[in-house]
């Protein structure tokens, strides 16, 4: 398998060399015909050199875009041109300053433009900026903005396809967004949620070309925004702001589709904007395992092969808004409702809010080989089951803005869900040891039904006092939850080793648990002189977990379950409550954002238990330091540093710390530890950036971890039948991290666009437990490498290959297994034609290889899905057939390496099936039908 595999990779590499042999040429050809110009910008009053400032050519005759560059620290400027004889412009433009525009009638060799000065605007005008002169990049002290028009996309394109477009925006495999390093968790549309504030919707749903500037800044809290604080995350928020002849009118895209084996798909998004008025309804059904509002303008919602926005899980599912939606695991038919809703509806208050209905139906058939570690010996489990699961979902979310003065705002954000659901588990296992001699044997039938609800809310308040940087604020929030579970289960579990009986169960579980969070906090700030800030803050939090789980037998005699079962019926109570006084400084510079604060919290921490008529109570007081401090340095415009630190501490649950059994699972028992502490760690983060727009190119690097000096852990007993006796104890000294770095760069020349980079990602860490009472640990390390390349021409063809190596290594002490290592390769190629008119062909191709799964599982295979389009009656409707799974190989076995298993799974997934889908798109702007145009583009 293993020269199967070689004979397939090496067969790639042509390709890839031949895609490079054609970069090369185009570098060398573009050298050729191109010269630079440059030239230095300056403050005209006090003469001092002006960075960042935005240089770029545009044609006189219609305003297109020639190419841009920005000046650095001493104010140059040099910008790469090709020959023109058109008339030209080269504009400069500064936050600040006046536009600086000269009139060149022909372009045919290099030219030094000398000192360029510009004029301090003599009133501040709002940064109103002609759309057509608007620059494709402005750097200001904390945001970092793109006009969208500037960079070019296809016409049909998502907002998503906009923002892989701009120079240092990253958008990984997995769906992770980072901007010059700094990963993106919030992404708002005008300033608010577009359904929810992680821009999921957004991103696949609005259309690019609706998109008037891509806005970058740090995230901050609701406080920070009020308050006016310098941001403390480590994130990056993305704001897009709506095109002005955009922002009235209505909009949308409706799809469906049918295929081979009973698959189909069908989604529809309509967009009413009227000024700050925003209402936006959404639906969907499928079973193809779709999220269900993608408008990937190839394979709408199919999915496989293209780098996505919307983060997944390890098994390929998704979440939104507490909803999931099915993946690798089994094949989900699903439904999706939602309604976006924002307004101003007064010019002191602003409402938004969204709400989602959704059911999804999942089927999957699960086969798992798992090796379970012991210090004395190793053993094997292997399963299979059938699981079908049926869930409705329903969430509401609001957020009300309203400034009292203009000295005061107060925000209120309540939120509210309500779930339920019924699963259904057919499951059979066995647990060998080496020899291959039985432990134990099980088989199970579960059914379990659902209720949950969830209502959490937040109130912030911020009052400016009467000195600058002086304020007060004070905030609340809540949080509760009530899940209800109804659990049947009949199983069977027989021993063969040892003395453990056999255990045969019939019975009903029913659970009722409920969270309380309630929490607290008052700040005040006082500026001292120039940046320098003194907070101090007082918050109070308290938090009850309640488990009351009754059990029943079956009673043949009664035909119902109403024998109490007393070793399975009791009721565990956790109650925490902590004070934390604390105190800080801040120094918020041109070039620094540096903010310290540190106190004591002091908790009490109350555990009660009821079982078998047994009162158990247990009841602890802590006095615990509290730190945290953020630095963020600009070195210059381009160059950034960031790093925080935080002492942390956690409370285990109350199942750990009471000493009382419990016996739901037959395989293994549970008891907690009254001696345990808590869990205390140390987080630290650190990163560095420095992407240069004159180049094209940047980098970027991270890194982090937690060190704990006391962690919980389990500490397990395994009888010689397999039967495990679970308890929990504390250990130090263990600890994970990571680290990563990027590069990347863009070319252009003429039609030939160029953009490639590499990058890493990677993970270390120390856990420590205790099997059969030894200690053992693990030291684990995960590598993943990538590379990967874009190359378009024109608006005719775009070719994307890309490689992404992952290598685990695990190192045991105290096992009978020294090591455990996997590697696992993945290669796609993505090619989109878009000729002849009206044409779209696009194919993703992709080889996947896991190095050492265990015997019975496929170690290696394709995915190759295929659309052909087109489009007609003025591109408003669009007709694909798509195949997915041309091969008809697809599959879900993965490995997962842990401290204590080595576990290999197989899923059902999606196989191959052919789909016939039209879309009809609508775009009505002002009351007209919008015509059929590309965006304004770079040449």
């Amino acid at each position: 398998m293993r020269n199967h595999f070689n004979r397939n990779f090496f067969l790639f590499m042509p390709k890839k060399l031949i895609v490079l042999v054609l970069a090369l040429f185009a570098v060398s050809a573009f050298a050729q015909n191109s010269f630079s110009i440059k030239g230095k910008i300056i403050e005209e009053k006090n003469k001092l050199p002006i960075e960042a400032a935005t240089v770029y050519l545009s044609v006189v005759k219609d305003s297109t875009l020639v190419d841009y560059t920005i000046s650095n620290k001493n104010g140059d400027f040099v910008l790469n041109v090709k020959k023109t004889d058109k008339p030209t412009f080269l504009k400069v433009s500064m936050v600040g300053f006046e536009d600086y525009k000269l009139s060149i009638s022909e372009l045919l060799k290099a030219k030094d433009f000398g000192i360029i000065p510009l004029k301090e605007q003599a009133k501040q005008l709002g940064e109103i900026i002609v759309k057509a002169e608007a620059p494709p990049i402005r750097i200001k002290k904390d945001t970092l903005e793109f006009n969208a028009a500037s960079f070019k996309v296809r016409p049909d394109a998502n907002v998503e396809t906009l923002l892989k477009q701009l120079p240092g925006v990253e958008i990984d495999s997995e769906g992770k967004i980072t901007v010059n390093g700094k990963e993106v968790n919030q992404i708002l549309v005008n300033g608010k949620p577009f359904f929810d504030k992680d821009g999921k919707v957004a991103l696949q749903s609005l259309p690019s070309d609706i998109i008037n500037k891509v806005q970058v800044t740090e995230t901050k809290t609701k406080k920070e925004e009020l308050s006016g604080k310098a941001a403390t995350s480590n994130n990056a928020s993305i704001n897009l702001t709506i095109d002005e002849d955009k922002n009235k009118g209505l909009f949308g895209k409706f799809m469906a589709g049918y295929g081979t084996d009973d698959r189909y798909e069908s989604s529809g998004l309509i967009n009413y904007f009227k000024n700050k008025r925003k209402i936006s309804v959404l639906a969907s059904s499928n079973n193809i395992n779709s999220i269900g509002f993608s408008m990937d303008e190839i394979f709408d919602n199919m999915g496989g092969g293209r780098s996505r926005s919307v983060y997944y899980n390890d098994n390929g599912s998704f979440g939104l808004n507490g909803m999931r939606f099915g993946g690798g695991s089994g094949i989900t038919q699903s439904d999706m409702v939602g309604i976006n809703y924002s307004d101003a509806l007064s010019k002191k208050a602003d409402v938004n809010g969204s709400y989602f209905f959704s059911d999804q139906h999942s089927k999957n058939n699960n086969r798992t080989r798992q090796v379970n570690f012991a210090t004395n010996r190793n053993f094997i489990t292997e399963s299979a089951s059938e699981v079908k699961n049926d869930r409705f979902s329903h969430m509401a979310k609001m957020e009300f803005e309203f400034k009292i003065d203009s000295t005061s705002s107060i925000v209120f954000t309540p939120n509210f869900s309500k779930s339920t659901g019924k699963d259904r588990t057919k499951m059979a296992q066995a647990s060998k040891d080496l020899n291959e001699l039985l432990l134990n044997e099980s088989t199970s039938q579960t059914f379990d039904e659902s209720d949950g609800n969830n209502f959490k809310s937040n109130i912030f308040f911020n009052k400016a006092l009467n000195k600058r940087g002086r304020f007060i604020n004070v905030s609340f929030e809540n949080e509760n939850a009530r899940d209800n579970v109804t659990s049947y289960n009949k199983s069977a579990t027989i021993y063969y080793q040892g003395t453990t009986p056999d255990d045969f169960r019939d019975q009903v579980k029913k659970n009722r648990n409920l969270s309380d969070t309630y929490f607290l906090n008052t700040e005040y700030s006082e500026p001292l002189k120039d940046s320098l800030k003194v907070d101090l803050a007082l918050e109070y939090n308290w938090k009850k977990n309640s488990k009351d789980r009754k059990a029943f037998n079956y009673d043949a005699t009664e035909q119902s379950y109403s024998d109490e079962n007393e070793f399975l019926t009791n009721y565990l109570t956790s109650t925490i409550r902590t004070v934390k006084p604390s105190a800080g400084f801040s120094v918020n510079k041109k070039n620094l954002n540096f903010s310290v604060a540190g106190g004591t919290a002091i908790s009490d921490f109350d555990n009660h238990s009821l079982y078998r008529d047994a009162v158990t109570d247990l009841n602890r007081k802590y006095v615990l330091p509290y730190a945290r401090a953020n630095m963020n340095y600009n070195f210059t415009k381009s160059i950034h540093a960031w790093m925080g630190y935080t002492y942390e501490f956690d409370f285990p649950t109350a199942d750990q710390v009471l000493p009382v059994e419990d016996l739901s699972n037959p395989l293994v028992t549970y008891k907690g530890n009254a001696d345990l502490d808590l869990n205390k760690n140390h987080n630290i983060y650190l990163g560095f950036s420095n992407y240069d727009y004159a180049s094209r190119s940047g980098y970027s690097f991270y890194a982090g971890g937690d060190y704990y000096e006391s962690q919980v852990v389990a500490s397990t007993k395994i009888e010689d039948g397999g039967k495990r006796f679970t308890t929990y104890t504390n250990v130090r000294d263990t600890y994970s991290s990571w680290m990563g770095g990027n590069w990347s760069k863009s070319l252009k020349q003429e039609a030939h666009k160029f953009r490639f980079g590499f990058g890493m990602n990677a993970n270390f860490g120390l856990t420590k437990g205790f099997n059969n009472d030894k200690l053992y640990e693990a030291q684990s390390t995960r590598l993943t490498p990538r590379v990967f390349l874009n190359y378009d021409y024109g608006e005719l063809l775009t070719v994307s290959p890309s490689y992404n190596f992952t290598y685990s290594d695990t190192r045991y002490n105290n096992y009978p297994l020294d090591k455990a290592t996997n590697v696992l390769h993945r290669f796609n190629v993505q090619v989109t034609n878009y000729w002849p008119k009206n044409w779209v062909f696009g194919n993703d191709f992709g080889y996947t290889y896991n190095s050492n799964i265990a015997d019975g599982f496929k170690k290696d295979f394709y995915l190759w899905n295929t659309s052909l389009a087109y489009s007609f009656f003025n591109k408003k409707f669009t007709a694909k057939v798509k195949v997915y799974d041309v091969l008809n190989q697809n599959q879900s076995a993965t490995r997962t390496i842990s401290a204590t298993t080595i576990r290999d799974e197989q899923n059902t997934v999606l196989k191959r099936y052919a789909m016939f889908s039209l879309t009809y798109k609508i775009e009505k702007f002002a009351g007209k039908e919008k015509p059929s145009r590309g965006r304004f583009m770079m040449h």
